[in-house]
């Protein structure tokens, strides 16, 4: 299996945004819908002074045809961090391939699936690797 070193950056990136998430949840507690806590959660990142993306486009070529709104990415963390948010019962094998997904499109070796659907968020916050991430020399 490939090992995935996480530039320390971005594990700093990681650990204020499981911070401004366990704020927000506990702010708000669980509940409510995911465009809720996606609003909430940017605005206490920003003001944690990160660079906040919503809602990141991503196109995919079929055929030869761009297709221009194919990914719709959560947030992204000063062009280096990736969190994808999560309303439901449990996180299902889906969720986290969409994230892996994203991570390879986006060529970064981290990023966060939270679901805020939980009495605890410690429960709802889980790490995807890209295993096809290589460290620029």
């Amino acid at each position: 299996m490939n090992q995935v070193t996480v530039p320390e950056g971005i594990e700093r990136l990681a650990t204020i945004a499981v911070h401004g998430a366990l704020t927000v949840h506990r702010t708000l507690g669980p509940g409510l819908l995911e465009s809720a806590y996606h609003e909430c959660l940017a605005i206490e990142l920003a003001h944690a002074g990160l660079k906040v993306e919503r809602e990141k486009v991503l196109p995919l070529t079929y055929r030869g045809t761009v297709i221009n709104h194919a990914y719709r990415l959560d947030l992204i963390l000063n062009d280096q961090l990736l969190i994808e948010l999560k309303t439901v019962e449990a996180i299902q094998p889906i969720h986290r391939v969409q994230v892996t997904t994203y991570l390879k499109l986006l060529k970064l070796p981290l990023g966060l699936l939270i679901n805020f659907n939980v009495p605890l968020i410690k429960d709802g916050i889980n790490r995807i690797l890209n295993l096809d991430f290589q460290t620029q020399p």
